[in-house]
């Protein structure tokens, strides 16, 4: 018995009962889809962490107090350790650096009214900082910050959610936990995360945020811009010793703040999003080992109900390889079938947006589990076919 009929009759085999035979690759289906989505989601979460993180540029440092801090010696970080870092003397590959505070609100106006996450307390220099452009309106200015004006600029995702697509935010009056402030204007989108949209934000003068929304207390982070991407290294040096000088902190002791500049926090970041990736899609695949398990499960039951269809054909003279064959063949066209199917579900799941991330697809990912979906036809196929092989062609005649 030559390859074609071997494959003629596993397909005889399989659609001689069709809703178990699609039934049986739903599992496989199901697998691969899973796992074709699920890492495509995770590459998709990292791509865009990558562009927020990078959107801020190659030469930001930031600076923010440790966690946990470090004791009953730790001190904050304050407005006027922000400044003391603008210093061409002692900090001369530093540019600019800015205090932020950062609070939440409820943003009311008219009959809306929407919880902003982010509502951002800083100075005119922020802006310039950490790349942030205009796209309606204006920015504030140092003269804002100075005598605390009320006004805030506004990222277009929480303006969108406060006056819609057709009404423009500058210049109306919106309430932040109840108190005025006006929109000078709105931002640019940068994008979204999925776990944080830096598009949902409301930046205001340092002053004013401390003033009617967070109270005087510690800097939530310092955002400092160093020269140029190449002097990254030097300004963050230069901060450490003006920071270490006027926290008294000595040679050796643990600081009570920690300095992040783009390329750790994006390898931070990328790290996490990569473990959460492999968590995935090690959770999808335990659906592809569920949908082996029902291929043997099912491939039993076929050899069970065929067993006098093998002991006639063994009677008549099919040697053992064909009996073999036939039943790897249909394990496997099973598989393969589904993991083919799964492949074309999973692609077209990845062309929508999940939780705010676009997923971005891996073809390895699809090559690997298309492959793993075969080899596991061929693995939990073997054993069902090989007692079908086994069976003594006197013992499948008497079977009833």
């Amino acid at each position: 018995m030559n390859l074609l009929e071997i494959l003629r009759f596993a397909v005889r085999g399989l659609t001689a009962n069709k809703l178990r035979s699609a039934l049986t690759t739903l599992g496989i289906t199901i697998g691969v889809a899973a796992v074709i989505l699920l890492v495509a989601v995770g590459n998709g979460a990292s791509a865009a962490i990558a562009a927020s993180i990078q959107g801020l540029g190659t030469n930001v440092v930031n600076v923010s107090p440790m966690r946990g801090g470090q004791g009953a010696g730790a001190r904050p970080l304050t407005v006027q350790d922000a400044h003391a870092l603008v210093d061409p003397v002692g900090a001369p590959d530093v540019r600019a650096a800015s205090p932020v505070v950062n609070t939440t609100a409820t943003a009311t106006y008219g009959q809306t009214s929407y919880a902003v996450p982010t509502v951002a307390g800083t100075e005119a220099a922020y802006f310039t900082t950490t790349n942030r452009a205009i796209a309606d309106g204006a920015l504030f200015g140092d003269e804002d910050v100075a005598s605390a004006r009320k006004v805030v600029v506004l990222g277009p995702t929480t303006a969108q959610a406060l006056f819609g697509t057709a009404e423009s935010a500058v210049g109306k009056n919106v309430l932040l936990n109840s108190i005025q402030f006006t929109v000078l204007g709105v931002l640019q989108a940068k994008g979204s995360t999925g776990l944080q949209n830096a598009d949902d934000v409301a930046v205001a003068p340092l002053s004013a945020v401390q003033n009617s929304l967070s109270g005087y207390g510690s800097l939530n982070q310092i955002v400092v811009q160093a020269g140029s991407a190449d002097s990254v290294a030097l300004a963050q040096a230069e901060i450490t010793a003006i920071l270490d000088a006027r926290h008294g902190i000595r040679a050796g002791a643990p600081a009570d703040y920690q300095i992040q500049n783009s390329e750790q926090l994006l390898a931070t970041r990328t790290s996490a999003t990569q473990t959460f990736t492999v968590l995935l899609a090690a959770v999808a695949a335990i659906s592809l080992l569920v949908g082996g398990i029902g291929v043997t499960n099912i491939m039993l039951v076929t050899v069970t109900e065929r067993i006098r269809e093998i002991g006639i054909r063994k009677a008549i003279g099919a040697p053992r390889s064909a009996i073999l064959g036939q039943f790897l063949a249909e394990a496997t066209m099973l598989s393969l079938f589904g993991g083919l199917l799964g492949v074309v579900i999973g692609v077209v799941g990845s062309q929508f947006t999940v939780a705010g991330i676009t997923p971005v697809v891996v073809p390895s990912s699809i090559a690997l589990a298309f492959a793993v979906s075969a080899l596991i036809g061929l693995f939990f196929g073997s054993f069902p076919a090989n007692r079908a092989a086994k069976l003594r062609p006197i013992d499948a005649l008497r079977h009833e």
